[in-house]
């Protein structure tokens, strides 16, 4: 067994923000640039996600996420092992086509 596609993985982050207001609509893009400028991968619209190697990265990124939640919506953020994102189904247009999905990055490692 590849145990390596259990101990990595990917933090996803979906949400509903209020768009109604101008106030909620800066909240809602501010947030969506927390999370590209923290290394998330935009999924879908509100679907991010984020490459994780270690367990304590994962707690890193997900504490930064709650201190940067706006007051108003909904955030829920769960791991996805390695092994599980590479079964997804990534289904794509009309008509409908599968593509792979997208490969946990290169890790680089600076002393």
């Amino acid at each position: 067994m590849d145990t390596e596609k259990y101990k990595m993985g990917w933090l996803m982050v979906t949400f509903d923000l209020p768009v109604g207001t101008k106030l909620q609509r800066k909240r809602a893009a501010g947030f969506r640039h927390f999370l590209l400028d923290d290394g998330y991968l935009m999924v879908q619209w509100s679907v991010y996600a984020r490459a994780c190697v270690t367990f304590a990265r994962q707690e890193t990124h997900l504490a930064r996420v709650r201190a940067n939640v706006p007051p108003e919506g909904h955030v829920r953020a769960i791991f996805v092992t390695r092994s599980q994102w590479e079964r997804s189904f990534v289904i794509q247009g009309s008509p409908a086509s599968e593509v792979e999905a997208e490969e946990l990055p290169e890790q680089i490692q600076l002393w």
